[in-house]
């Protein structure tokens, strides 16, 4: 295990870790991933953090999260819309495989919409997260991920890093998710996708923005689905009132109920339990940054990216997702 610690570090100081050969998973603006020397590591475009001092926006520092080698190095490969199904079959059978994808591609769409029917998906730890950009920049910024050894920067595919683990280690994936099932109606949707506008409320048919717009809903409260007692959240992205239609930042199952969660205090304080302030690495939600106000508040929860989306297994939304490597 690397007894190096995680944070925010300048460009230069990030290209000695790698030219020292180092292992590293590194998220930041794309003008300083431009700046990193080729090596054993892998990179998405954010520029949101949580950090030792808090939650912060920096254009100077990046990110850095150290992976361990342990077992031997980490095997690097990109994947696009033909090929990610294969991801966790490719991934060592003790172990974990740490996925960027870059917002808004065809490789994003696909892995939100199929990643459950994936060869061996929930057999083996699939953690990561969505690359994002400024906020300013949506819509004339895309995102992008890096696959280090050959510095090629990539709008579409995803970048992937297979993570072996020793015999006596292995990968445990944690999710923090403070929304619950509200008391509201069943909502059903005929089919999958990012938007909805036919839907079932509690079986009577009618539009999702309707049922919405009638409740006076409070849009920060994503839709929640119950997995067997784990909530799965879908956060929605806004309502186009002339179209009818509901947009989501990820998609709505057409065989899952979903209930608008319940109302939270988005300034009460984030724990995440104790065995993610322990974890090797950690992500939250570039929406849970927003709502919370956590821009300079600190909390016990271990850094890592503010970002478009987390991966543990599926696609998530307004959580923290940590990986943390226990002893058997």
């Amino acid at each position: 295990m690397s007894p190096l610690k995680n944070g925010l570090m300048l460009p230069d100081e990030v290209a000695g870790l790698i030219e020292a050969g180092h292992c590293l998973m590194v998220a930041g603006d794309e003008a300083l991933l431009r700046l990193l020397p080729s090596g054993q590591w892998i990179g998405g475009t954010i520029p949101y953090f949580m950090g030792s001092e808090g939650g912060q926006v920096s254009r100077e520092r990046l990110f850095v999260t150290h992976i361990p080698t342990d077992a031997g190095a980490p095997e690097i490969r990109s994947y696009d819309i033909t090929s990610i199904s294969h991801l966790c079959a490719d991934a060592p059978a003790n172990g974990f495989s740490l996925i960027i994808i870059p917002a808004f591609s065809a490789t994003h769409s696909l892995y939100a919409r199929k990643a459950p029917e994936f060869e061996d998906m929930f057999m083996k730890p699939v953690v990561g997260w969505i690359a994002g950009c400024h906020l300013d920049d949506l819509g004339r910024v895309a995102p992008a991920v890096v696959s280090g050894p050959e510095l090629a920067f990539d709008t579409e595919r995803a970048v992937v890093m297979h993570v072996p683990l020793p015999p006596q280690r292995y990968a445990h994936v944690h999710i923090a998710n403070r929304m619950r099932q509200g008391e509201g109606g069943l909502l059903r949707f005929p089919e999958t996708g990012f938007s909805a506008g036919r839907c079932t409320v509690d079986g009577v048919e009618t539009t999702l923005a309707a049922y919405l717009d009638a409740n006076r809903a409070d849009l920060r409260l994503p839709l929640v689905a119950d997995y067997g007692g784990a909530s799965v959240n879908v956060s929605i992205k806004g309502i186009d009132r002339d179209a009818g239609r509901v947009d989501f930042y990820a998609p709505v199952f057409g065989d899952v109920a979903y209930r608008l969660a319940e109302p939270v205090d988005f300034t009460a304080d984030d724990e995440p339990g104790a065995d993610a302030v322990n974890a090797l690495w950690s992500c939250n939600c570039i929406l849970n940054y927003l709502y919370c106000g956590l821009e300079g508040r600190k909390g016990s929860a271990p850094g890592g990216p503010m970002t478009f989306g987390e991966i543990a297994y599926l696609l998530l939304n307004q959580t923290q997702v940590f990986l943390e490597i226990k002893e058997v």
